[in-house]
């Protein structure tokens, strides 16, 4: 394992009410969109220590010209490009990547094909992009998420397919949020409870959290 630092907070939700938007989801976005641009007003992004790590990651597999999606995000917020509304999970996954300064993603359960696995590629992959028809395998050793058939998301947090996309038919998703450092495992846990909080207030359901390391790297529907 060339990352055994990285730590997932998981979120299993079950039976979730996704459609239509929320005033409130609106508003919390908003505010973090401008709370991160404070934030990191006259700052490189760079400097910040999570940016950091993912960008060491990224250099060691070859994919120096990519960035994670949480780098991805702060510079939209920076540009003053604002975040997309999707839906209301996706909205409330890029709050809490936002606020936390973490990488965030989820997927609709029912899409996935058998287990959900965070693994290196072998690069003869099937990869379809979200928004896009045709493959683009990953290359060999890359950090991918797959399910037994297809990749779910290249260059770790990257890219995510369109096949298990989350939209407002979605009534069942696992979120994942992800973090290298040990030192980021208190935050990542923070994060997860404040993500489970807001999903079950805004979109109800069952949920179940976990919290993965190299010591426990199996859970329902997800293996590191």
């Amino acid at each position: 394992n060339r990352f055994p630092n990285t730590v997932l907070g998981v979120i299993v939700a079950k039976g979730i009410d996704n459609t239509g938007k929320n005033d409130e989801v609106t508003r919390l976005l908003q505010e973090v969109e401008a709370e991160t641009i404070k934030r990191f007003d006259g700052k490189p992004i760079s400097e910040d220590p999570t940016i950091q790590s993912w960008r060491q990651a990224y250099r060691s597999f070859g994919a120096r010209d990519y960035c994670a999606s949480i780098e991805a995000l702060v510079k939209r917020m920076v540009k003053g490009k604002g975040v997309w509304q999707i839906n209301k999970l996706v909205d409330l996954y890029n709050y809490i990547s936002l606020k936390y300064v973490l990488p965030v993603g989820g997927e609709d359960i029912n899409k996935i094909e058998g287990n959900l696995i965070l693994k290196e590629a072998e690069g003869d992959e099937r990869f379809i992009a979200l928004g896009s028809e045709e493959n683009d395998p990953p290359l060999s050793g890359e950090p991918i998420y797959r399910d037994d058939h297809d990749v779910i998301c290249r260059r770790w947090n990257w890219r995510e397919a369109e096949k298990t996309k989350l939209t407002e038919e979605t009534r069942d998703a696992i979120l994942v949020i992800e973090g290298l450092q040990p030192e980021e495992r208190a935050r990542i846990e923070s994060a997860l409870q404040e993500f489970a909080t807001l999903i079950e207030k805004y979109l109800g359901g069952k949920l179940t959290t976990y919290q993965m390391n190299i010591d426990n790297r199996a859970t329902t529907g997800i293996l590191l």
